[in-house]
């Protein structure tokens, strides 16, 4: 009787591991679900077309990566890009739902053929990281200006919301996330001053509609780039060295081809890039996830969670209809600080500071040139002024980088 009561209990130790970092994986990626509903407010979707841009963040990458990593018995884990959703949020209605489809299938070709011809690394070489991350820096930044902008307007939801955040980050970080925290102290101070909405062009449950995508140059030449880039150099690379050096062997062509295809499937029913997350990888691949051989069964349990939840992905566009839109906006801007802080230490840490600065403030104004707006001309003049003024800190990124392969693929 005692074995088999140290077997059991050896038993419901392997899995209360998994089971406490899916718990924070699943309140981290619902919180998240502000940045794409404060777009949508901002692109004025209909019903529909929230819906399905809901699934294709998290219903459609549930569904390819529970097939992955249940084939493979490895932590792969497969979302809805956050950076991506990010940047559709940073354009702020610059182009429509329609032509960022259309950016979006034409960048999941991209990674299709990237990954055919095996040009990755080349990409890495050609638009280096701390360029990228400028960018990121500065479509994060209006985010968290944003915070402070609405708490003008509602000082008690958004400020109390805002404390909750910093008081769960000092003391519950490491069993609540903070921003989940946020949100239902937000939630409940809205409620509690009446300041929720009553959803007046919601018809209640909405199913999805399929997207026809529109192609415009404006929209390929300023949206697809950024994609690609934070598809694959963002997020795909990092993750997969991230697991080569916990001592796994991840199917690295298969996945980026599944990101490149999933994308462009999910862009029928909106703009989304599936890729491996880097940060949701690290906690469902590191030890804290439990022993080596279980850490799957963490990713597995987020998954069936989601795919649980899908059918309320009708609900959603009541939800953005309910809450306060300067409430959803502090949420967003709440959410993407912490990618803030680690862009804005990363872009200025070198060898690059110069291009990702130069990115960085591009990225934050308005400029228009060509037809082309501060996103592409944030990632041209970064690269341009590396390759020119930091050859040397790019010759240095090559070297880190090709030790980063060699020691992962030694491991």
């Amino acid at each position: 009787m005692a074995v088999e009561s140290e077997d059991r209990s050896a038993r419901l130790r392997e899995w209360y591991q998994p089971l406490g970092i899916s718990l924070a994986l699943v309140t981290l990626a619902s919180s998240l679900i502000a940045v794409p509903l404060s777009a949508a407010e901002q692109l004025n979707l209909p019903d529909g077309q929230v819906t399905a841009w809901v699934m294709t963040i998290y219903t459609l990458p549930c569904a390819a990566g529970l097939v992955l990593t249940l084939y493979h018995r490895q932590p792969l884990f497969l979302t809805g890009n956050i950076f991506v959703l990010i940047f559709i949020a940073s354009l702020q209605g610059r182009l429509t739902f329609a032509e960022l489809a259309g950016a979006s299938l034409v960048a999941g070709a991209a990674v299709v053929a990237i990954t055919a011809l095996g040009l990755a690394e080349h990409l890495a070489q050609l638009i280096p990281e701390p360029v990228v991350v400028g960018l990121l820096a500065g479509s994060t930044l209006p985010f968290a200006a944003g915070i402070f902008t609405g708490m003008g307007s509602e000082p008690v939801v958004i400020g109390g919301a805002f404390l909750a955040y910093v008081l769960g980050r000092k003391y519950l970080e490491d069993r609540v996330p903070a921003i989940f925290l946020a949100m239902v102290i937000g939630i409940a101070a809205a409620v509690a001053l009446g300041r929720f909405g009553t959803a007046e062009g919601s018809d209640g449950p909405a199913l999805p509609v399929l997207t026809l995508p529109v192609f415009t140059w404006d929209a390929v030449l300023t949206a697809t780039p950024v994609m690609v880039v934070l598809i694959v150099l963002q997020s795909n690379v990092p993750s997969l060295i991230f697991l080569r050096g916990e001592g796994y062997r991840p199917p690295v062509r298969l996945l980026d081809y599944v990101s490149g295809l999933g994308t462009m499937a999910a862009s029928f029913l909106g703009p989304a890039g599936l890729s491996l997350s880097l940060p949701a990888t690290a906690m469902v691949a590191g030890e804290d996830a439990g022993p080596h051989r279980n850490r799957h069964r963490a990713v597995v349990l987020v998954y069936a969670v989601f795919l649980a939840l899908t059918p309320l992905a009708v609900f959603a566009a009541g939800v953005a209809g309910v809450l306060p839109l300067e409430l959803l906006v502090a949420i967003a801007g709440l959410a993407v600080i912490g990618i803030l802080s680690m862009a804005l230490k990363r872009m200025t840490s070198g060898p690059l500071t110069l291009g990702p600065l130069v990115a960085f403030a591009v990225a934050v104004s308005d400029l228009t040139m060509l037809g082309l707006g501060p996103y592409f001309w944030s990632l041209a003049f970064g690269v341009g002024v590396s390759w020119i003024l930091e050859p040397a800190g790019i010759r240095e990124l090559r070297t880190k980088a090709g030790e980063l392969s060699a020691g992962a693929e030694g491991q």
